[in-house]
């Protein structure tokens, strides 16, 4: 009887949960199953076989799938002279396990992952490609019960807003982009200029700046040349950007 109540209060514990994550994220499950599902790993699914549990990798396989079309959709549109193989960089670093991982524990996901004892007992609900897995297995679940809009609602309060903060830059090559936007033009030369560089040897910080025709486009710092010249690349794109919206 003891063990009875016992998994009740855990049943009970993890509804309310499930309640509060809809509250948190503003979104209302209409087939609330769905979503434990998302949640659900094997490892729990092999402990209650008598009752109708199933695990979540499905889902994961379908989250997968549309986590890289919207991402894709989203890039294509956001950095229209990026080129195909930048544009998958960017998207894999994107949608890659360490990211995923990330975006879960940001959202606490881990709190709710239904795991066998085994599991749970080795750390599973820390796990990465475990948290990584539950994030790709939510979007799924959400795409199924709300659909695409949703999706898209969803990423872009929680996961857009960290590629236009940077978050990704590291894989971004922005000379590249610069360069190619100035070609189209067809006027003019890109040079980058080191402006001056401070610190110890092992620990150096250079400034650098673009120049178009003499004229400066954009200043930028790092811990190497080649890191201070892409942030300053960067600037002269945001900068060439927002003369061009102005225009029109």
């Amino acid at each position: 009887m003891k063990k009875k109540n016992k998994t009740s209060r855990i049943n009970t514990k993890h509804e309310e949960k499930f309640k509060q994550v809809q509250i948190d994220l503003q979104i209302q499950f209409e087939n609330e199953s769905l979503l434990k599902q998302a949640f659900t790993h094997s490892s729990y699914v092999n402990e209650h076989r008598k009752k109708p549990y199933e695990d979540n990798e499905r889902l994961e396989f379908l989250g997968d799938a549309v986590l890289e079309l919207t991402v894709s959709k989203y890039l294509f549109k956001k950095y229209p002279l990026m080129s195909e193989g930048d544009l998958t960089k960017l998207r894999a670093a994107i949608v890659c396990e360490p990211s995923l991982v990330t975006f879960a524990n940001e959202l606490h996901f881990g709190e709710l992952i239904l795991l066998g004892k085994g599991e749970e007992m080795t750390g599973g609900r820390t796990r990465p490609a475990l948290l990584a897995d539950v994030f790709e297995a939510f979007i799924g679940a959400l795409f199924l019960d709300q659909g695409m809009e949703t999706v898209i609602r969803f990423l872009n309060q929680y996961v857009f807003p960290k590629i236009n903060a940077g978050a990704f830059s590291h894989v971004m090559d922005y000379k590249s982009q610069l360069q190619e936007l100035v070609q189209r033009d067809g006027r003019g030369m890109i040079e980058y200029r080191v402006l001056h560089e401070k610190g110890p040897a092992h620990s150096k910080e250079f400034v650098s700046q673009v120049f178009y025709n003499d004229e400066v486009l954009g200043e930028g710092t790092g811990r190497s040349k080649k890191e201070a010249e892409q942030h300053a690349a960067q600037m002269a794109l945001s900068k060439l950007k927002q003369h061009k919206d102005n225009r029109k």
